[in-house]
């Protein structure tokens, strides 16, 4: 079956880089095995870093992004997934080696899917998107401190660019979780906005500038690093011992500048957070649990629906660090 649709296509030609909407058919979609009639996708930093000049990312060319995606099942070449189920895609490497969600249709590997929780549906499932189970896989390496590790009960967390999609939704899963949340921003203008999503307190990201010493008063139970770069350093140290960083992001750098003495000294653990690569079965595991933990009705108050020209328009301010909360993507628009 051919089937025609649009699509926002990235090329570089000639050294010059250029994304449109374009109209293109089913032959172009050469990977996978499963073709799916995309409902939703969202827009993610690095979706934001792809659609601007390819990222250092993208190798092949003319190529369609979009890391994540939700939509119903066209045809099917494995038994496990059914004509007219709905799925969610995240992850290994769609949108950076294969095409992408920001499409009305996409054709992926059985073994990147999984079947839409029947609790939420697919609209939810990109309201959360990559950014959601990346704050989900964070949440809870925090609990692990408890569930895990054995460790004593976790009480204070805090949780670093705290109005972007990872950061805001990880806030509203730690409160739920029942934690003290505390979060660091330097939008003064978006204190209600943390409040009203569980923040406790709101921290200045400027009390996390310059040196550290090599350990600090034991503050964090647990952290949600989402930022990275220098203050990750300065983090490192305040945390009390056995607490849990859960390392999702570097939009403030990819070196950190620390020693080993939270580590051998505190016992603290930094957990790397791996969204793309992560198991089918923690994956199934996690998205099954955000209907406990998520307040779908909150998070569609700060999520936008885009159209693929509202996209193109809309990306530039994500990397500006112009634009908070969730943006869902939705082909038919």
């Amino acid at each position: 079956m051919t089937v025609k649709f649009k699509a926002v296509v990235i090329d570089n030609q000639n050294e010059k880089f250029t994304r449109d909407i374009k109209e293109i058919d089913s032959s172009h979609l050469k990977d996978g095995n499963v073709l799916i009639k995309i409902d939703y996708s969202s827009l993610n930093y690095k979706d934001a870093l792809i659609l601007k000049d390819g990222g250092k990312i993208v190798r092949k060319f003319p190529f369609v992004p979009g890391i994540d995606f939700s939509g119903k099942v066209v045809e099917s070449g494995d038994d496990k997934f059914k004509k007219d189920e709905n799925v969610i895609c995240t992850g290994f490497r769609v949108g950076e080696m294969y095409y992408g969600g920001f499409s009305q249709f996409a054709k992926v590997d059985s073994n990147f899917l999984i079947k839409n929780p029947k609790n939420i549906d697919t609209e939810q499932s990109m309201m959360l998107g990559t950014a959601g189970f990346t704050a989900l896989q964070c949440s809870f390496a925090i609990k692990a401190r408890e569930e895990l590790l054995l460790g004593e009960k976790v009480n204070d967390v805090l949780v670093t660019g705290a109005t972007g999609g990872v950061g805001s939704i990880a806030v509203m899963i730690l409160s739920k979780m029942g934690y003290n949340v505390h979060t660091v921003t330097g939008k003064k203008d978006k204190n209600d906005y943390l409040k009203d999503l569980g923040a406790k307190n709101i921290i200045d990201r400027k009390e996390f500038e310059g040196e550290s010493k090599l350990l600090e008063k034991g503050t964090w139970d647990g952290v949600v690093d989402t930022v990275g770069g220098p203050s990750l350093t300065k983090i490192l140290a305040q945390v009390k011992p056995n607490g849990i960083v859960a390392s999702c992001g570097n939009a403030g750098g990819i070196k950190i500048n620390t020693t080993v003495m939270p580590f051998i000294i505190r016992g603290v653990k930094l957990w790397g957070i791996d969204s793309s690569g992560a198991s089918i079965k923690r994956r199934e595991f996690l998205w099954n649990e955000a209907f406990k933990l998520i307040d779908f009705n909150k998070l569609k108050s700060f999520t936008k629906s885009l159209s693929f020209s509202e996209l193109l328009d809309t990306y530039p301010k994500l990397l500006e660090g112009k634009f908070f909360g969730r943006a869902i993507v939705n082909p038919n628009k």
